[in-house]
């Protein structure tokens, strides 16, 4: 018989935005027509994007907070609702899969893989992107905060994305590009893989990453290279 991939039966769990699309240009572009609309000025486009990653919300509040303003609970429900209006609707205008990102995914999953979506975006938000993209098929699950008990960082965020796919937690490695991404993993005492070309207000060097890859072509062997050394070792006897 063949010998098995050492991915076969494995779990990948992806991060979504900056570590699978760059969604950045419809992301920012959403939040800055939200400050214009409340008669603020635009936020210059890497600073909106290093708020990406804790969720719309959170970056709806770090871009009020990054003109000096704190708008209360109710204010920020409004404009939260505003944003998710218009998201819903541009949310792929300019969106689009970082390069090898579809060829990584198909290979993975014909070495057996099974593969999930852990994101602190809202699963309604994120499953539209991923369909409309074609990358939807490739996924065992699709698992926004709203469908876990906390989100990332909290480590019970990967290990839901990981049951709702079907995997072991014990053979799960997250890939990511930010800080919340690489405390889940740790948390999880899960190997970690991370992007150089995503959205991080923390230098991707500093966040411990087990490896770290630059173009998605890597990914694959970054994978195997962290599931053998997972392996438990044999004696032969």
């Amino acid at each position: 018989m063949p010998e098995l991939s050492v991915l076969d039966g494995a779990t990948i769990a992806f991060d979504l935005d900056g570590t699978l699309v760059d969604s950045a240009p419809d992301l920012v572009g959403t939040l800055n027509l939200i400050l214009t609309q409340e008669g603020l000025p635009l936020l210059p486009f890497d600073t909106a994007r290093s708020f990406i990653g804790h969720g719309a919300r959170r970056m709806l509040e770090q871009g009020f907070a990054a003109q000096g303003l704190t708008p209360t609970a109710e204010q920020m429900d409004g404009l939260f609702a505003r944003f998710l209006a218009h998201y819903e609707q541009h949310s792929t205008d300019l969106t689009r899969p970082f390069p090898g990102v579809a060829e990584a995914l198909a290979e993975l999953k014909a070495r057996g893989a099974r593969l999930t979506v852990c994101t602190n975006k809202i699963t309604p938000l994120s499953r539209p992107i991923l369909e409309a993209l074609a990358l939807a098929r490739y996924f065992d699950a699709i698992v926004g905060a709203d469908l876990s008990p906390a989100r990332k960082p909290d480590p019970r965020h990967l290990a839901t994305a990981v049951e709702l796919a079907g995997g072991r937690l014990d053979r799960t490695i997250m890939v990511g590009d930010a800080a919340p991404d690489a405390g889940c993993a740790k948390a999880c005492g899960a190997p970690l893989v991370l992007v150089s070309f995503g959205y991080t207000d923390i230098p991707v060097t500093e966040l411990g990453a087990d490896i770290l890859i630059d173009h998605y072509d890597q990914l694959i062997e970054a994978c195997e290279t962290l599931l053998t050394a997972c392996e438990p070792r044999t004696t032969g006897l």
